[in-house]
């Protein structure tokens, strides 16, 4: 008979996080394992002992289908960087007495570039002393900035939602726009990865102008080019937009966003925390032009908006998911599962495996020749990249007119007891 599967989610959530979790529970059970632990709050609550029977929540498809709709993560996320095997062995011996102790034959970890390191790290272990267990990374992370890979679970729908924010702001803006001069800066996340802001470039089409610039932290940043660009842009038009990384940096390599307040905090990884950059060009901007300045930071939004998901991702999230549990089952371990890109048009993928070891700690960033020469925009082979990764739309279950999440610490919500009441629209 086979043991168990445990499956933990870490770092930043994504609006399609929980539909890789809902790949990996069925498939689970597909393949005749015993139980589906969830660890809460990621390796970090794992080691405190903390963790559910998944079958305790997702009673029914109906369930499941909630599941791969529901934003944030599902059993909780952690910021938790495993130390070194032989810096802490204490900790180690723990994690695997945990996982003996619920007979657990999988560990999978549903994250980015440090959660790849979880993986490593617990596998390496493993090796080390003959455990028992499979351990393989599912990706995750809307920033895209994993390795090998063609693209991550997350990025497809946060980079939907940036080009519709986009373009709603830009409309916004033009209906401001008589006798004013005003100028937009929108900042998008990724700190080192311009993937998502790059995104925005798909808000241009017959009904829309797109942004006007687009800044990527791949390229030095320069403040006074900036104002300059938005000065002779203003000089021909009234509304000007722009879309900013939150990690841009001067030449110098220190990050926009250091010259404000707010910038002292870091994680466990020691990444500072990212905030201001659009706030902070948008007063120098207001100040040496004197016009109307706006910023908009999306921040959370960009992950955690379910409700407009790209169908392409919220299924290769569930395929990958499921993937990572077929690769254990037949004797992978040390691995993550990637998606491989076989076409454009039509648009198709597949999954494969590949070693954690080449993967954890790098960082895939935007190809030089994907961003034009003045490095204000993003070129056409960069949207066709992006453009099949936002296409189709899930629809959420809506219920007195909000859609409607499952939530772990709602169990009286589960099945038909509430299910009549679930409009699909």
């Amino acid at each position: 008979m086979k043991g168990n599967v445990i499956v933990g989610q870490s770092g930043g959530p994504t609006a399609v996080i929980n539909s890789s979790l809902a790949g990996v529970y069925k498939t689970a059970l597909e393949r005749d394992f015993n139980k589906v632990y969830g660890m809460r709050y990621g390796i970090q609550g794992f080691i405190d002992e903390q963790y559910v029977d998944l079958s305790d929540y997702i009673k029914n498809e109906l369930d499941l289908e909630l599941l791969k709709r529901t934003p944030s993560a599902f059993l909780g996320t952690c910021r938790y960087k495993l130390p070194g095997i032989h810096e802490d062995k204490a900790i180690y011996e723990r994690i695997f007495a945990l996982l003996d102790k619920l007979d657990i034959e999988v560990f999978i970890y549903i994250g980015g570039n440090d959660s790849m390191d979880t993986i490593r790290k617990l596998s390496d272990y493993a090796l080390l002393t003959g455990a028992k267990q499979k351990f393989v990374g599912c990706p995750k992370t809307i920033d895209n900035d994993l390795a090998i890979t063609d693209h991550t679970p997350g990025f497809g729908s946060a980079a939907k939602y940036i080009a519709t924010s986009t373009k709603e702001v830009i409309c916004d803006a033009l209906g401001f726009s008589y006798k004013k001069k005003n100028v937009n800066i929108i900042e998008i996340m990724g700190r080192n990865a311009g993937w998502l802001t790059g995104a925005a470039a798909l808000s241009e089409g017959e009904d829309c102008q797109g942004p006007d610039l687009i800044y990527l932290p791949e390229r030095p940043f320069d403040i006074d080019k900036f104002v300059n660009k938005v000065e002779n842009l203003l000089k021909e038009k009234d509304v000007v937009v722009a879309v900013v990384s939150e990690g841009i940096r001067t030449a110098e390599g220190k990050y926009v966003c250091e010259f404000t307040s707010g910038s002292e905090s870091v994680d466990a990884f020691g990444h500072i925390q990212m905030t201001g950059t659009a706030a902070y060009l948008a007063d120098v901007v207001k100040q040496r032009l004197g016009c109307k300045t706006r910023a908009v930071e999306l921040s959370t939004l960009q992950r955690s908006a379910a409700h407009l998901a790209s169908k392409i991702d919220v299924d290769e999230a569930f395929a990958v998911g499921g993937a990572t549990v077929k690769a254990a089952d037949e004797g992978s371990t040390g691995v993550m599962v990637v998606i491989d890109r076989v076409s454009d048009d039509p648009y198709q993928s597949t999954t494969g495996v590949y070693d954690v070891h080449r993967i954890a700690n790098d960082e895939k960033v935007v190809p030089s020749e994907w961003i034009n020469e003045e490095g204000d925009y993003v070129t056409e082979e960069f949207l066709d990249y992006v453009r099949p990764l936002i296409q189709g739309h899930y629809n959420p279950m809506m219920v007195t007119g909000l859609p409607r999440h499952l939530s772990i610490n709602q169990k009286d919500y589960h099945g038909l007891g509430w299910s009549r009441h679930i409009q699909k629209s």
